[in-house]
């Protein structure tokens, strides 16, 4: 028997399938066209792709935006809701093996939380910069709107027919400052600029607005480390932009495995231990 965590998102619906004891048995993405039709289709491919039945399931838990568009049980299956904030702090403790961090929930847009283990996360602030802002950018710079797309055009990309750095402007910079970070996003951009400089100028723009924001959030709290979740995290470039932040102001950025689905599967996390399965 299992439960299953949904994160009925605005531009993708993500199941996580829990055991009783919480392990992990797999996770799934669907890309959503509404949300009730993604979330229904993504259940049932689920369930066929991991040779599952309805009989398997021992209860659903629903989070995210989407979930407000789905009223009682999911395919007759016990439903229970948990509240967005819960299933993204509880998601990213548990892959991250916190016990307390600050949560950057990088979605469509982000939200920035404190997450402490057996308390309730607490919302600190939220941006309208995320996946959708991305995603936005990329469709009118470059004609590319999907993840993948976007992730394969932007390795191809130069960021220096973009971007203005630190030693494109003085030869003495602060010895705080690495010479190659960003002095301005879009700052130095070429005329003739190819669509994959463009693209790789606006995950460059969108990932360090996150981790500015993430630095303010940080000491807003006072927290030394932050976990970082959604769908954001999957772009190659983000492990390199949250190294510099880092070593500029010393916080530790974690990205955890399956940080993409931590809502998801802090969502079912949540529902196991307020009530066990079979209990």
């Amino acid at each position: 028997m299992i439960i299953l965590g949904i994160d009925a998102g605005s531009s993708a619906t993500k199941i996580a399938g829990l055991r009783g004891d919480g392990e992990i048995l797999s996770v799934l993405r669907v890309k959503a066209g509404d949300p009730l039709t993604s979330l229904y289709g993504a259940l049932g491919n689920y369930l066929t792709g991991n040779g599952l039945s309805l009989e398997d399931v021992g209860r659903v838990a629903l989070t995210g935006v989407g979930a407000s568009y789905a009223n009682g049980d999911i395919f007759r299956l016990p439903t229970v809701r948990v509240d967005e904030f819960s299933a993204s702090g509880a998601g990213a403790l548990a892959l991250s093996g916190q016990e307390s961090a600050l949560v950057a929930s990088m979605g469509t847009g982000t939200a920035f939380l404190w997450a402490e283990r057996g308390k309730p996360a607490e919302h600190l602030c939220g941006s309208g910069i995320g996946g959708g802002t991305l995603g936005g950018l990329c469709k009118k710079l470059a004609g590319a709107e999907r993840f993948e797309t976007i992730r394969d055009l932007a390795a191809r990309g130069d960021l220096s027919r973009v971007d203005l750095t630190i030693q494109d402007i003085t030869r003495n910079p602060a010895a705080t400052l690495d010479p190659t970070l960003t002095a301005a996003n879009f700052g130095n951009l070429a005329d003739d600029a190819a669509p994959a400089d463009l693209t790789a100028g606006a995950v460059n723009l969108v990932l360090q607005a996150i981790g500015t924001m993430t630095v303010l959030a940080c000491r807003s709290c006072g927290a030394k480390t932050a976990v970082l979740i959604g769908s954001v995290t999957a772009l190659p470039q983000a492990p390199d932009n949250f190294r510099n932040f880092e070593k500029l102001y010393g916080i530790r950025y974690i990205i955890p495995e399956n940080a993409p689905f931590a809502t998801a599967i802090g969502a079912a996390l949540h529902s196991l231990r307020e009530r066990p399965l079979g209990g």
